[in-house]
């Protein structure tokens, strides 16, 4: 694979003129192309400048509504709700998180959801916002169809990925964003791309057959991880981000889905949780007393650790130099 290095600058300027060129304004840009270039930065590729051609097809389809004005609502103290006006998701996550993490701060526990958007971006960034804001987080969306429920062939669920983050005063938060399948679709796609075979248990081929080859599985179906149990995971994830929200399931985005290889609409909930209120004083202490144990053992590393040392780097990075000239060509 040849590679082209950009500095930071360069992607997020990238991200942000190739929007622009196709209909997104200023704001709501800006505000995808922040997520991509922090993707880039942890060495998230699967959500850095790889997303942008399909943010691109959304925009030019007419699906996604590139002038978006997101709006915040009280539904009860405890519970908001932003209507993303049919746009990309990171400007209507920026409009709810900060009244989100207030409200946690004032109750104790407090959800958000988001209606009406386009997400294609990885989720972490919701809950390390409120990890940097002394608060634990819960984020999980659905998508389109790519995954099988345990025990069938046919796909139903989507990749469903879900995050967590919980902070640590002074020190990294812990903080993980994952596919409730055994692999992201974005990171399957890389791999056929790159001519890389996946490990066994990723997904089966158009006729049920299990496959490494990420090709097969692009047109087949992907498996979820650990079988039943992530199963069940990928199923908790449908209804919190349809059921709570009001959304399309995965099934129900597919249909409405002008399928243009951008994302679908759908919806996101975000669950914000106080420790200083829910546990009471000393919680910081009684925390890393349980981290030290952790960390003492042997080959263990903390989720999020990889993209948190990656980010100490603000050098340029190595991006797949085809995928540029095709970004390049879009503007």
């Amino acid at each position: 694979m040849s590679t082209t290095s950009l500095s930071l600058d360069d992607i997020q300027a990238l991200a942000q003129s190739a929007l622009v060129a196709n209909g997104c304004d200023a704001d709501n840009a800006g505000a995808v192309a922040d997520i991509v270039t922090r993707a880039e930065r942890d060495g998230s590729h699967s959500h850095g400048l790889f997303r942008i051609p399909g943010y691109v097809k959304a925009l030019r389809s007419g699906k996604v509504n590139g002038n978006a004005r997101p709006r915040l609502s009280h539904r009860s103290p405890a519970i908001l709700h932003v209507d993303g006006d049919g746009g990309f998701a990171p400007l209507a996550q920026a409009t709810g998180l900060s009244a989100l993490a207030d409200a946690a701060h004032q109750i104790g526990v407090a959800a958000l959801s988001l209606t009406n958007i386009h997400h294609f971006a990885a989720l972490w960034p919701e809950t390390e916002f409120l990890a940097e804001r002394d608060l634990a987080g819960i984020a999980c969306t659905a998508y389109m169809p790519s995954v099988a429920p345990a025990g069938s062939t046919e796909k139903l669920f989507g990749t469903n990925p879900i995050s967590f983050a919980w902070p640590r005063p002074g020190k990294a938060p812990v903080c993980y964003d994952m596919a409730t399948a055994a692999m992201a679709m974005g990171d399957v796609m890389i791999a056929a791309r790159d001519g890389k075979s996946v490990p066994p248990g990723t997904g089966l081929d158009a006729e049920g057959n299990p496959t490494t080859d990420p090709a097969l599985i692009a047109k087949g179906v992907l498996l979820p991880f650990g079988g039943y149990k992530g199963s069940a995971i990928s199923l908790m994830v449908e209804l919190l981000a349809a059921g709570l929200t009001g959304e399309a399931f995965s099934y129900e985005a597919a249909i409405r889905d002008n399928h243009d290889g951008g994302p679908p609409r759908g919806g996101e909930m975000v669950i914000a949780l106080s420790p200083a209120l829910l546990a009471g004083p000393g919680w910081e202490d009684h925390v890393e007393g349980f981290m030290d144990r952790l960390t003492a053992l042997e080959g263990v590393r903390v989720p999020g650790a990889r993209r948190h040392a990656n980010r100490k780097d603000t050098g340029p990075r190595a991006i797949n130099a085809e995928l540029v000239e095709t970004i390049r060509a879009l503007i």
